[in-house]
């Protein structure tokens, strides 16, 4: 068993499709929306955390790259600039998920990219513009 979480990016034509819900009925994938942005005649974006068999889903990452979807691992979608943060903390009370979270014993802000869901929440609390999104 598996469990991956991913980028999909869609091309304006797939938009209005039921591309996902093959992935349940044909390839015994579970998936949960962790974040959409899916508007008709647009891309569409949507990030989820895809549970199944490998091979399923391999073979539904294969469907979706045939329908013409991008696909990334979700932690290429938010990274910190190093060298920019400060660790003045002010992304701690936006993060739903405290993939951002307070190292008591340096008091520096630490980010655990396997629990970030990609809201996008910290991109705009940060003053120093350290946390980034990369599509």
């Amino acid at each position: 068993m598996v469990r991956h979480k991913i980028v999909l990016h869609f091309p304006h034509e797939q938009v209005d499709k039921p591309i996902v819900s093959k992935l349940v009925r044909d390839y015994n994938l579970d998936f949960n929306i962790l974040k959409a942005s899916i508007t008709p005649r647009e891309e569409g974006l949507l990030v989820l955390e895809v549970t199944g068999e490998e091979a399923d889903y391999d073979r539904g990452l294969e469907y979706l790259r045939s329908c013409g979807v991008e696909i990334q691992p979700l932690s290429q979608d938010i990274r910190r600039n190093e060298e920019r943060c400060t660790h003045c903390g002010a992304c701690l009370a936006v993060c739903p998920t405290e993939a951002l979270r307070l190292d008591r014993e340096t008091w520096e802000v630490r980010f655990a990219e396997d629990d970030c869901v990609a809201c996008e929440l910290c991109i705009k609390a940060c003053p120093p513009r350290a946390m980034e999104i990369h599509y």
